[in-house]
């Protein structure tokens, strides 16, 4: 549409009209990055990953590289809901697509351009795909060893440096990543940080079936071991059964499979659900719902200093005689944790429940009055 728009203007007022990477010109300039590549590494690198859009930049470098140095892989990326390019080089001709992806805006192209094209069929080696979650790492990655913030299409090649390298097992090697952008939504970042975790493979997200009776919470923690608990959501649902939504932090993926296998072995249902865009995207933050069939159900806020295992310490203190009929934690990367928790409490033990409140020692408010919760909860 802004071509179009863009063409019409230049028609109707005599102006001329410079495509921003289908243009021999536009392509040669944006080749003077693979100059400069060459120019200071030496030894030359072994590859260079360009994220991809139209093809203007990785078609102008690969130009460069491949007359010079044609050893050297020149290597593209594209998210895998914006990939014109993959699936144009892979059929051989240009691949219109019906709509991209607008999270890596930058490269969000539906059409490649007919020159870059032509060159990429000549001088590409290699298109690499990544989805969301690892450009989110690419950023973070980026952020922890330069505190300079990219755009997701600014972090593309990264995170195909990342993949193309756990792919080839590469060690000792020279790889060049264009970083393309710093154009960042500054409300876009929560998602990125809700989203670098699991991109990394660090965070693992599970659904787990757990027997609904009082203790059941404490010796699920148990069994997770000494794991960081980075999300707990619950909601009092059946009276047999209790699905919590789970948050943890891991070394590896495999580790996710691990600790699936030994649940089941325990006689509990789970599911990992770490790739599974609609729990992570929505799910996480809609687990909950009305519970009218709950009784004396109290709704309290508590928050205690943020450490490794600090949130089984605060389960263990909260195993009473009462039942937890809600739980949800998120750990924020702050120094205090914070809980939401509901715990049906009888009139007849108000008393004994303030006091042992009193004794717990944590920072605590009762949220029982709060308009939220009689809306969306109770």
């Amino acid at each position: 549409e802004a071509q179009t728009h863009a063409e019409y203007l230049a028609a109707q007022q005599q102006l001329t009209f410079v495509h921003p990477y289908d243009d021999p010109d536009v392509i040669a300039g944006q080749g003077t990055v693979g100059m400069e590549i060459l120019r200071q590494c030496n030894p030359p690198p072994q590859a260079i990953f360009v994220p991809v859009g139209g093809g203007g930049l990785i078609a102008g470098i690969a130009a460069y590289v491949k007359r010079l140095r044609p050893h050297i892989k020149i290597i593209g990326v594209e998210p895998v809901d914006a990939d014109a390019m993959h699936r144009s080089l892979d059929l051989g001709q240009r691949v219109r697509l019906s709509q991209v992806g607008l999270f890596a805006d930058g490269v969000a192209v539906k059409y490649v351009g007919a020159e870059t094209f032509r060159l990429c069929q000549e001088l590409v080696d290699e298109m690499i795909l990544v989805d969301t979650d690892a450009i989110c790492a690419a950023i973070k990655d980026v952020f922890a060893e330069t505190r300079s913030i990219l755009e997701p299409a600014g972090a593309l090649s990264i995170a195909g440096a990342k993949a193309y390298i756990a792919r080839e097992k590469l060690r000792d090697s020279t790889l060049v990543a264009i970083a393309s952008g710093a154009n960042m939504n500054f409300d876009r970042l929560r998602h990125v940080s809700e989203r670098a975790e699991l991109g990394e493979g660090r965070e693992a997200v599970l659904a787990v079936i757990i027997p609904e009776q009082p203790g059941s919470f404490r010796s699920f923690c148990h069994l997770l071991g000494q794991r960081n608990i980075t999300e707990f959501n619950y909601r009092y649902a059946d009276p047999r059964d209790a699905v919590v939504f789970v948050g943890l932090e891991m070394q590896h993926r495999a580790e996710c499979a691990a600790l699936v296998a030994t649940m089941h072995t325990h006689g509990l249902r789970a599911f990992d659900l770490s790739d599974n865009e609609m729990a992570k995207l929505h799910m996480r933050h809609m687990v909950g719902g009305h519970a009218s069939h709950i009784a004396h159900e109290r709704l309290y806020r508590f928050e205690f200093p943020e450490r490794p295992g600090a949130l089984l310490d605060f389960l263990a203190s909260m195993s009473h005689t009462w039942n937890i009929s809600l739980f949800h934690y998120r750990n924020h990367g702050t120094d205090y944790g914070r809980v939401l928790i509901g715990i049906q409490v009888p009139p007849q033990d108000h008393a004994a429940f303030q006091d042992f409140l009193a004794r717990l020692g944590y920072v605590f408010w009762d949220e029982s009055a709060n308009p939220a919760y009689r809306l969306f909860l109770s």
